[in-house]
């Protein structure tokens, strides 16, 4: 079995169901069916086929979210062909990089200015003789490579019969074919490439059913960069359930516009986007008012506390040690039916209005790509929004954990995925027991064929018993759900000895209506310190709401009450009240004046890339000691 013949024989299910929405003139949403969709992969193959492109071949791909990556992409690897996927955010240098380290002789470029990034790099590009261009320029720059163009390839193949052609291509492959090349983002250094088969993602695929209830016709909103195997992983699920791709953007405005548009069942995103869609909807409902916002408050809280008891009844609560306690069907029943009424009242006269922001038939929410903070989590869940948070690796074609739907647990990344196993091994190499930290070990039919041309590399990460080092530090529950604590090499070490997770304070941080992002530093030195991304849309109406005057929104962070405000909510976060010790203190904070960006302090899935906020803030965090 490959995704392209695992896709085919969907479309023979159900060729006549919209399996794309794509964005057209005006932002109006076009509908395709699966069985459009597959007459354009086969036309697509045909005239790429007759271009040269064979099996085992690798064929760079640098394109965002849009119909056409679907298509390019099955098209690819229903000829046996491996693509190497980056988005267009992808610096020149980098590009220039994976394009020549894998040995692309074709890459498929979005636009001619991916194009014009490659050619001041040309000499290091020697294997390269083809460039196809999903948009047509007005004009083309001159250059040594051969330029085709998308729109002629399938507009060539649409003219032919083939049918007979695509059955052959899709039988002569098999599940441990390599399709795709992905690099790592790049957050701890030099790109690596991982080598993902047919089979790694299949894996997800076809146990989908295990753990959401998909049906067909349900629409998934596409927000993450599909190049990465995150939403790739998403792309594949959808179409190969039957069900729908709306391509959007992770911009809230767009965003939000959209899901009102499509009224969508699902979308994936990262605990970043969830987390601006809690701040939205707070800023916007206390810029109606003290009396809104005072109400907001109450049933927030009430609904919380009501969801907290509703999850203790019906056991969805991370345990990570045997505790003897009574009941909970004694404990809580009482409170929580006199807390019912008063909820249902919140919902009908606020969150229900919150609701119809992501649509009316919104199922779930996916968040991956880090823990979600739990005040996040319980948001969600109070206004009646289901978030299930997921974990995993491009190295995994990502998931092995999942939080299933039909029983999620708040602060937990949910048990293994099926056919997964995952142990944790503490300092001493042994295996750790629930409630024990230690580093996230993983083995399944996931786990890639290695890193390309890295065999060293491979060997660091999988050991001889196929157990992979994810390089996380988490702990399992009694139920054996695991909990994510932060990354091994991001442990901080003060000149005092003390060990220090960084991430559970940023999460922390985050939590405040005025922060954006945080990053922890410390390294070798006497305390903590933290360079904070402020979020100006927050302090811009606390300026308005306090007639603090101001030049601009840059200039917010020097005011004197807003610095005042900062460390007032750092001081209170960080606190030992929240559990936090004496020596995990923030002494000096830095308001940065810009938030991160995507190919600069974050990686694809908006990871933080620490080695590169080290480098560009280094004056900055020199100042902080």
């Amino acid at each position: 079995m490959t995704l392209p013949l695992l896709f085919k024989q969907t479309v023979d299910k159900h060729s006549d169901v919209v399996c794309q929405y794509a964005r057209g003139e005006k932002g109006k949403f076009i509908p395709i069916s699966y069985k459009e969709v597959f007459k354009r992969i086969a036309a697509l193959a045909r005239s790429l086929d007759e271009t040269g492109i064979s099996r085992g071949d690798h064929v760079g791909f640098i394109c965002d979210n849009r119909s056409e990556w679907l298509i390019t992409d099955l098209a690819l690897l229903s000829l046996g062909a491996a693509d190497v996927p980056r988005g267009c955010d992808t610096m020149a240098p980098e590009m220039s990089y994976i394009l020549g380290y894998s040995g692309c002789t074709v890459t498929v470029m979005e636009n001619v200015a991916q194009l014009e990034k490659i050619l001041t790099l040309k000499e290091e590009l020697p294997e390269l003789k083809k460039i196809i261009l999903i948009d047509r320029p007005e004009s083309l720059p001159e250059t040594p490579w051969e330029i085709l163009f998308y729109e002629d390839l399938l507009a060539s193949g649409l003219e032919k019969d083939n049918e007979e052609f695509i059955n052959t291509k899709l039988s002569e492959g098999d599940g441990e074919d390599l399709a795709t090349l992905i690099f790592t983002s790049g957050t701890t250094g030099e790109p690596k490439g991982v080598m993902l088969s047919h089979n790694n993602f299949l894996h997800q695929v076809l146990n989908i059913d295990k753990v959401a209830n998909l049906e067909v016709g349900d629409i998934w909103l596409s927000v993450l960069p599909v190049w990465h195997s995150f939403e790739r992983v998403i792309q594949y699920i959808a179409v190969c359930s039957g069900t729908t791709i709306a391509y959007s953007k992770p911009v809230g405005k767009i965003m939000l516009m959209d899901m009102q548009k499509l009224n969508p069942q699902w979308m994936a995103s990262v605990p970043r986007i969830w987390s601006a869609i809690e701040s939205g909807v707070a800023r916007n409902i206390k810029a109606k008012g003290p009396v809104s916002w005072a109400l907001y408050r109450f049933f927030l809280s009430v609904a919380i506390a009501h969801q907290g008891m509703q999850n203790r009844l019906k056991g969805q609560v991370a345990d990570f040690k045997k505790v003897f306690t009574l009941p909970y069907f004694i404990l809580f029943p009482i409170p929580w039916l006199l807390l019912t009424p008063l909820r249902a009242l919140g919902n009908k006269l606020i969150f229900s209005k919150v609701q119809e922001k992501v649509g009316t038939g919104f199922k779930c929410g996916i968040s991956g790509g880090g823990a979600l903070p739990p005040r996040i989590y319980q948001f969600f869940q109070a206004i009646g929004i289901q978030i299930l948070e997921g974990y995993g690796l491009t190295e995994t074609a990502p998931v092995v954990a999942f939080s299933p739907q039909h029983h999620p647990v708040m602060s937990v990344v949910g048990p293994a995925w099926p056919g997964t196993e995952i142990k944790i091994v503490n300092d001493n190499g042994e295996t750790a027991g629930p409630g024990e930290k230690g580093v996230v070990m993983l083995k399944g039919p996931q786990v890639m064929k290695g890193y390309y041309k890295k065999p060293e590399a491979t060997a660091e990460m999988i050991n001889s018993e196929g157990w992979l080092n994810s390089g996380d530090l988490g702990m399992l529950t009694v139920k054996g759900e695991l909990k994510l604590i932060g990354r091994a090499k991001d442990t901080i070490v003060l000149l005092g000895g003390e060990n220090i997770e960084p991430v559970p304070m940023e999460q922390k941080l985050a939590e405040s209506p005025y922060i954006e992002q945080a990053v922890i530093v410390g390294q070798d030195q006497k305390y903590l310190a933290a360079l904070i991304v402020p979020d100006f849309d927050a302090l811009e109406a606390y300026a308005k709401e306090n007639n603090l005057a101001y030049e601009n929104r840059v200039h917010l962070r020097d005011v004197h009450a807003i610095l005042e405000l900062m460390t007032s909510e750092v001081n209170s976060l960080i606190s030992a009240k929240n559990g936090f010790r004496s020596f995990e203190r923030i002494f000096k904070f830095a308001v940065l004046r810009h938030s991160f960006e995507v190919g600069r302090e974050l990686s694809g899935k908006q990871d933080l890339k620490r080695h590169a906020i080290a480098d560009i803030y280094k004056k900055e965090i020199k100042e902080l000691f």
